[in-house]
């Protein structure tokens, strides 16, 4: 296999998407070609509904998808090792760890 030349790539970043979209989190699903990242924001308050043929109750909690992102599934691994290195980076210059961080015992 011949070696590849270095890729240096020049990103356009157009001035409509400069603010970004601010999500309150993110659902991720694939297809077999295909890995999808629909991040989501809240649009109302949750509010509580009971279920008319179970009677169970449950949280109903209205969101609106502000950006959906396809990748194919090779560069899935790229973006995983580019989150943990951004999160490694966040602990380091905040000193602390996420809310959501499961705290690892020995």
């Amino acid at each position: 296999m011949a070696d590849e030349a270095a890729r240096q790539f020049e990103i356009d970043l157009p001035p409509e998407v400069v603010p970004g979209s601010y999500a309150d989190f993110a659902n991720v699903w694939h297809t077999p070609s295909v890995f999808v990242m629909d991040f989501l924001a809240l649009a109302r308050p949750p509010r509580e509904e009971v279920d008319e043929t179970t009677g169970e109750r449950r949280t109903v909690v209205p969101a609106r998808v502000v950006s959906r992102i396809r990748i194919p599934p090779e560069q899935v691994f790229e973006l995983a090792k580019a989150l943990t290195q951004q999160l490694e980076f966040w602990e380091q210059e905040t000193g602390r760890r996420s809310a959501s961080d499961p705290i690892v015992g020995d």
